[in-house]
């Protein structure tokens, strides 16, 4: 698969290919089985400069463009989804409001973010409001010195490990949402139950109550009342890094395909020679092409600072279920032991399942991407 990448790009794609082949792929079905945060590899991660990739130098990152930055997800989706989703919670969503919004003392624990220091989490999915955000029911109530906040959310990301929360909430006193920091040492911030899931169960899972949580004025993100406007800025980009999540675990199902059918052998000969195998394998190399050229298109757009909201939800549509179909075609690939355990292809078509819904589901984006051409 040969893109124009510049020397950068090239580089840091080797860079994070090198360190999931040694330090990831060896570790992956650990990491699903224990169902544990992967702390060690996520400092290694951070190490590597990927929390800071699309954050400025004069704020600890190293100022990289978007394809550099999806080169790296892929890689590390490749290797471990669960790790994937950990570091890129880390890298975007936990600490781009914190960068964009926050004063001195709030950037500082983002600053520890990029070096891993701290590890952050966003809570926004609440258990009676998905893609409805604007049906959300945690509220902060307005003081003059800061804010109480109370409420439960669910599917946080990290939460178990986390040291501080970006928290969307509705207040008092507008009728829009506002954007919140909570450290988690914070008195009423409780951890609730561990969710356990079908895959990406090394990402760590829980839901959060907020009792009647102490915030100062300081820890508001931004103004009251403009959290949609703030999420919007960011939803293109989060919205093309799950597509690349998609294409990467997409990836290692293709690629683990393809080598199991040239060292099968069935009645003398592999079966990568029989025409059903080839022509599924086909199938996938035709989805996969497809899915990594546009999640690459949509990044170029951010690039180049162009309008990107229809191709980024296009994007994450076509490869989170182009993914699903390629780890489901895979492990027919391997028959038997695509069902086995043993095998990582059950683990890619497990994990697979998470791009359905994260960054908005099929569904959502459709009718989106409806509105976008004028129906």
């Amino acid at each position: 698969m040969n893109f124009d990448l510049n020397d950068i790009q090239k580089a840091t794609r080797d860079t994070f290919k090198e360190f999931v082949d040694k330090r990831v792929v060896p570790k992956a079905q650990e990491i699903d089985e224990k169902k544990e945060f992967p702390a060690e590899l996520f400092q290694e991660v951070a190490d590597l400069g990927f929390f800071g990739m699309r954050y400025p130098e004069d704020v600890g990152g190293t100022n990289m463009d978007a394809v550099s930055y999806i080169l790296a997800v892929i890689e590390l989706s490749r290797g471990s989804l669960s790790l994937a989703m950990a570091t890129t919670m880390q890298s975007l969503m936990a600490t781009y409001f914190l960068y964009r919004l926050g004063d001195e003392e709030v950037l500082e624990h983002f600053k520890k973010a990029l070096k891993g220091e701290e590890i952050g989490g966003i809570c926004m999915t609440e258990p009676n409001a998905g893609s409805d955000l604007m049906n959300l029911q945690t509220k902060a109530k307005v003081f003059e010195t800061g804010f109480e906040l109370s409420g439960q959310k669910t599917w946080v990301t990290s939460a178990p490990v986390a040291d501080f929360f970006t928290v969307l909430a509705k207040t008092d006193t507008t009728d829009g949402l506002s954007i919140f920091f909570v450290p988690t040492n914070l008195e009423g911030v409780i951890i609730g139950k561990n969710i356990d899931k079908l895959g990406v169960r090394g990402s760590v899972t829980c839901e959060v109550t907020f009792d009647s949580v102490r915030i100062p004025r300081n820890y508001l993100l931004g103004e009251l009342g403009d959290g949609t406007k703030y999420l919007k800025e960011v939803l293109a980009e989060i919205r093309i890094m799950t597509a690349g999540l998609a294409v990467g675990v997409a990836t290692a199902a293709f690629e683990d395909a393809l080598k199991y059918s040239k060292e099968r052998e069935q009645f003398g000969r592999s079966i990568s020679k029989f025409q059903a195998v080839k022509m599924r394998l086909a199938d996938m190399a035709v989805q996969l092409e497809t899915a990594r050229h546009y999640v690459f298109y949509a990044a170029t757009l951010s690039d180049k600072n162009l309008p990107r909201m229809k191709e980024a939800m296009i994007a994450k549509l076509y490869a989170s279920e182009a993914a699903n179909a390629i780890c489901d075609s895979a492990s027919r690939v391997l028959a038997s032991y695509g069902y086995a355990t043993e095998y990582a292809q059950q683990r890619y078509l497990r994990d697979a399942r998470f791009t359905l819904i994260g960054g908005g589901t099929s569904e959502i984006l459709k009718i989106n991407i409806g509105k976008e051409l004028g129906l």
